[in-house]
């Protein structure tokens, strides 16, 4: 990329980089270059060096690049817990019944669902994608529902009063689904730099179908597609001091990079805690991030969440049966939490490539890691695998603004209406292979890496142009880097 064209996005990107270094790896001498980095005359050999690092996930990572790469045991679990990993994997990959059934320990489905299985959604424990037509039954696309003002209890959105804070599209045979929902599609052209034209898609949406009449008429709707889950243990076990490091809510450094921490309510704490899961980081910790999922994705009851899904007025729903209270008791919850924090995180591929360097120097260049934060390390975690990794999931866990295009205006806590948390980086390479997809952001708008990275505004939109701007072959090596995450 000339020069020029990335001067005002290099000095505030190196600062921010170097500071999040420091929190994520104090004491690691191999990452302590920013040290003397020089703003001037962009990433040295070093600093590039230091972000093409195989083991993604420190320990934990696994070699792999097949159809399984997302669902594999973390490297360093002993025997024992490998056998508490498989039984949270059935748990998580089999689907539930409806009650009563022979089978106890999976029944309870329902009344109102999305869909009967976690696997269901996040397929081989990868990332799901938007139907491809309004009639496609493809799982993994679900929406939030809420009304103005905050719950005065955990300070959360507050649901729509006839369908809740979710739009349940299934239903067990006693019960009518809410509702379903349409999807349109209005395409926005635009240009490269250089002259090549690109398309995005932006969605429309629509509900049809309602069962139980019209939704509130100031209803604030956030579609949601289904992530990748491997590697959130180590996410979780990140201290919450060098998260809260790396915020700069006031954009006191004038870069235009002013990442906000969530404050959110713990079911377990009853209190407020730092949020770091979901797509405006809304949940503090998995146990309650899976917890939260069985309750409005499967309908499924858990001492976290023990009440059904069924909002008043919903009758039939409040009728059906149950299959026990709670029909997931905290064993199992344990054994699926566990589950999710022990998948292992897939390694850095082709790290000596020249094409994958270069787009490493890229990536730093066009200031992608002021939010995109490489590197951290772990602390203590009560799973110890996870605890004191090197690891590089390329997020800072913070919310940016994300401008108008990627807004869907529904507040979730202290997130605004067009924030979003910086989603991570590692494994996005692998995608195709393990869901034989490529879409990406919150809504699976994207099609493919460059759009995701066309779609950045607000916060992002000097990244977005450092990449709008470049040579058709700095793009490609650019994307190249991102592909060997």
């Amino acid at each position: 990329m000339n020069q020029d064209r990335i001067a005002s996005y290099r000095k505030t990107a190196w600062l921010r980089y170097g500071l999040a270094a420091l929190a994520g790896a104090v004491g690691m001498g191999a990452l302590a270059w920013f040290l003397v980095s020089d703003a001037r005359s962009g990433p040295s050999e070093a600093e590039v060096a230091a972000i093409l690092q195989t083991q993604l996930g420190g320990d934990t990572t696994i070699v792999t690049t097949n159809r399984n790469s997302f669902a594999l045991a973390a490297a360093n679990l002993n025997n024992q817990e490998r056998r508490i990993f498989e039984v949270g994997d059935s748990f998580f990959t089999q689907n539930w019944v409806t009650a009563p059934a022979s089978t106890e320990a999976r029944d309870g489905l329902g009344p109102t669902f999305n869909a009967q299985s976690c696997s269901s959604c996040h397929t081989l424990d990868g990332r799901a994608q938007p139907p491809a037509n309004n009639d496609d039954p493809e799982r993994g696309l679900l929406f939030r529902l809420s009304i103005p003002g905050v719950d005065p209890v955990t300070g959360g959105p507050l649901p729509d009063p006839a369908y809740g804070g979710q739009l349940q599209d299934r239903a067990i045979l006693t019960v009518p689904p809410e509702g379903r929902f349409l999807i349109d599609y209005r395409k926005i052209p635009g240009e490269y730099e250089d002259g090549t034209p690109y398309t995005l898609l932006r969605p429309e949406y629509s509900f049809t179908d309602l069962a139980f009449g019209p939704t509130h008429p100031d209803l604030l709707v956030s579609p949601r597609i289904a992530p990748a889950v491997f590697g959130g243990g180590l996410l979780e076990a990140i201290p919450e001091s060098a998260i809260l490091a790396l915020a700069d809510p006031d954009d006191a450094d004038g870069d235009g990079i002013s990442g906000r921490a969530n404050l959110v309510w713990s079911v377990q704490d009853e209190d407020t805690r730092l949020g770091r899961f979901g797509w405006k980081a809304n949940v503090p910790t998995l146990e309650q991030q899976i917890a939260g999922a069985f309750h409005g994705d499967i309908g499924i009851t858990s001492p976290l969440f023990p009440e059904e899904n069924c909002p008043a007025g919903q009758t039939d729903c409040q009728a059906a049966l149950n299959g026990g209270t709670p029909e997931l008791p905290q064993d199992r919850l344990d054994k699926i939490t566990f589950y999710n924090q022990t998948l292992a995180v897939p390694a850095m591929r082709d790290v000596d490539d020249p094409q994958v360097r270069a787009g490493a120097r890229l990536f730093l260049e066009a200031g992608c890691a002021a939010c995109h934060t490489p590197s951290h390390t772990t602390g203590q975690h009560p799973v110890p695998a996870l605890s004191g990794q090197v690891i590089f999931p390329y997020t800072d866990l913070l919310l940016h603004d994300m401008g108008e295009g990627l807004a869907d205006g529904r507040p979730d806590f202290l997130a605004h209406g067009q924030e979003w948390r910086t989603p991570p980086l590692w494994g996005i390479g692998l995608i195709e292979n393990v869901n034989n997809h490529t879409r990406l952001l919150h809504d699976g708008r994207a099609r493919n890496v460059a759009e995701a990275i066309l779609w950045h505004d607000g916060e992002g939109r000097a990244a977005r142009e450092a990449f709008r701007k470049m040579s058709r072959e700095e793009r490609e090596a650019l994307l190249r880097f991102l592909e060997s995450l």
